[in-house]
Order: structure tokens, then sequence, then C-alpha cells
């Protein structure tokens, strides 16, 4: 039987992942990956814990949470898109903020 413990250690590890490829990776698209694992563990969480007390409160944070999620993405894509076209990387050692 899958138990609330279970949900929970596998959106620890979830975060952790996305928690390390944010700080670790380079890459602008691998850190907005990382951050779209980061709100997926988080999704878990909300789910895990609304199914162990029988609300529906969790799923209406979680359907909360993907529109968040879907318009980071939008977001995120429009500013890999432009940092290519100016700088040709997607490197973010390549971004000097200060001059844009």
């Amino acid at each position: 039987m899958i138990t609330l413990g279970h949900y929970l250690v596998v959106a620890a590890f979830l975060f952790s992942v996305g928690i390390i490829g944010a700080l670790t990776r380079k890459s602008a698209i691998i850190v907005f990956l990382s951050v779209e694992l980061m709100l997926n563990s988080v999704n878990v969480v909300f789910l895990a814990l609304s199914r162990h007390f029988g609300h529906a409160d969790g799923a209406l944070f979680v359907l909360f949470v993907m529109a968040v999620s879907a318009a980071e993405a939008a977001v995120g894509v429009a500013i890999v898109v432009a940092f290519i076209r100016r700088n040709g990387t997607t490197s973010i050692d390549a971004a000097n903020l200060m001059k844009w």
C-alpha cells in the first residue's frame, strides 16, 4: 500500500533534483526545466495531502500552480529565444544583464 510518506519522499527527491539542476547548470533551458521539476514536486505534495485529508483544495492549488507554470514556460521560452538571437548561446555565463 502506498502511504503519504511515499508521496512525500518522491516529492522531496524531485525537488532536490530540481534544486541541484537549477544551481549547477549553465544552460538557461536546463534551469527553466529544473524550476518546472520543482513546481511539479510541489504539485505531488498538494495532491498527496489533498488525498490524505479528503479535501479537494489541493487539486485546486495544483490547477493554479499549473497555470502559473504554463505562463512561466511561455515567458521563459521568449526570454531564451531573445537571448539566443542576441548572444548566440543559451549559457547563463554569457549574460550581461547590465548592458541589455
